[in-house]
């Protein structure tokens, strides 16, 4: 007798259903104990690829509390993708509705970071972009252009000082955690992924960048958020970051 994969699926992710009816051993003796070994072995990979993908709600959490939240989160929502490198990013989502961690506000937002650095890592390589570009363009065409940033380029704002909490917890010596909210700018230029904290304006810029608007138009949207808003630093820091993958005309 053969067992459907949505029946074999299910029970896999869920202790409480026995052992699908059909399921044999080699030597056609009911499968229970194996299948009781290979459930707990998948759900543990899982919860091991959420502690690595994860590591500073991990951290914050403890690891009891993470495996158990983890495991909420396995079995409600299980992999819909064969490669771990891209799993769970829908566990922020579900920290905003996980009861027990209610009162940690900023914990939804240190896991979208986690994600989005994640998703930056794995993110298509750019073009190579060459800054001369900026130089031969005459300012008028410079200001209709657009430009297209590289996929590894993410904004994350939070009214949470997220990236200082990150920080903390990731590298030794860190300065103390602050007390404002922050926006952080996740940046891909080699191999490895780094961020760096940016205002108001500068986030409004990008988002409209990222929109297709041209560059008049991103400056114009700053200088509503700063009417002192520096196009020149703005673009310095673009090119400081390497998040231009080209500039259309």
């Amino acid at each position: 007798m053969l067992v459907s994969q949505p029946k074999f699926s299910e029970a896999v992710l869920n202790p409480e259903l026995p052992t699908p009816s059909g399921l044999i051993d080699p030597n056609g003796r009911p499968a229970g104990k194996r299948f009781d070994v290979y459930r707990n072995n998948v759900v543990t990979s899982l919860i091991d690829a959420m502690q690595t993908a994860f590591p500073v709600v991990h951290k914050l959490v403890g690891t009891d509390f993470f495996n158990a939240m983890a495991g909420f989160y396995v079995r409600k929502f299980p992999p819909q993708n064969p490669m771990l490198m891209f799993y769970g990013t829908g566990f922020p989502a579900f920290l905003t509705t996980f009861e027990p961690v209610a009162h940690l506000a900023y914990l939804p937002d240190v896991a979208r970071l986690e994600l989005a650095r994640r998703q930056s890592y794995h993110a298509a390589d750019a073009q190579g972009f060459d800054p001369q570009t900026l130089v031969d363009l005459p300012e008028d065409a410079l200001l209709q252009s657009r430009f297209d940033l590289v996929p590894a380029a993410q904004i994350i704002p939070s009214d949470h000082p997220i990236q200082s909490i990150w920080h903390h917890n990731m590298i030794d010596n860190a300065h103390p955690v602050k007390s404002r909210g922050e926006i952080v700018l996740i940046f891909r230029p080699e191999f490895d992924v780094d961020a760096t904290l940016i205002s108001h304006s500068i986030a409004h810029f990008l988002e409209h960048l990222q929109r297709g608007e041209t560059l008049e138009s991103a400056y114009d949207a700053a200088q509503q958020i700063d009417n002192e808003f520096d196009l020149s630093n703005a673009i310095t820091l673009m090119l400081s970051t390497s998040i231009i993958n080209k500039i259309t005309t």
